[in-house]
């Protein structure tokens, strides 16, 4: 596929700048989901942790390879399936980054949107952030005092998806 900004009429490059729009439509809308559900301070790493594991989720479940502001509201029950806590997510991103590649590989066309999507995947997978053990607390809740319960380094992408399934919910 190639990229606005990449093509030309005749054939060659043209020397363009490729701008990775699909990618930056897929953060938008995970900023937009999330801003709305008010979870989190858009400034904290759980809110970064939140936005690009929805970001993920609308990149990579556009098969058609052309997000629109319709289709958006009809993506939402596929988004949250996608999401859900009984769902293998961290499969499936890993098996469409992979079937990404290979396509842009193919292509002989390097993906400015899929080198972004893969920065953000990467720092999911290997930051951790400090959150609260729910294994440890009785019934699977927090404590009166949140910040007083047991706390357990998560990678990121563990927060951020239940974070993201639950501004799909709010939204």
């Amino acid at each position: 596929m190639l990229h606005r900004g990449h093509e030309s009429t005749d054939g060659t490059d043209g020397g363009e700048l490729a701008v990775p729009m699909a990618w930056l439509y897929a953060e938008y809308i995970a900023d937009e989901l999330l801003r709305t559900g008010d979870l989190m301070p858009p400034t904290s790493f759980e809110f970064r942790a939140g936005r690009d594991a929805l970001a993920l989720t609308v990149f990579l479940s556009d098969t058609d390879g052309e997000l629109s502001g319709i289709r958006v509201i009809s993506q939402l029950e596929n988004w949250l399936s996608l999401t859900a806590y009984d769902q293998p997510w961290r499969d499936w991103v890993r098996e469409r980054m992979t079937e990404l590649a290979d396509a842009a590989e193919r292509s002989g066309t390097p993906s400015p949107d899929l080198a972004l999507a893969a920065d953000a995947w990467r720092w999911l997978e290997e930051t951790e952030l400090l959150a609260p053990d729910l294994d440890a607390v009785p019934g699977g809740g927090a404590p009166a005092g949140e910040d007083d319960g047991p706390k357990v380094w998560t990678p990121a992408w563990r927060l951020g998806l239940p974070l993201g399934h639950l501004a799909i919910h709010l939204f």
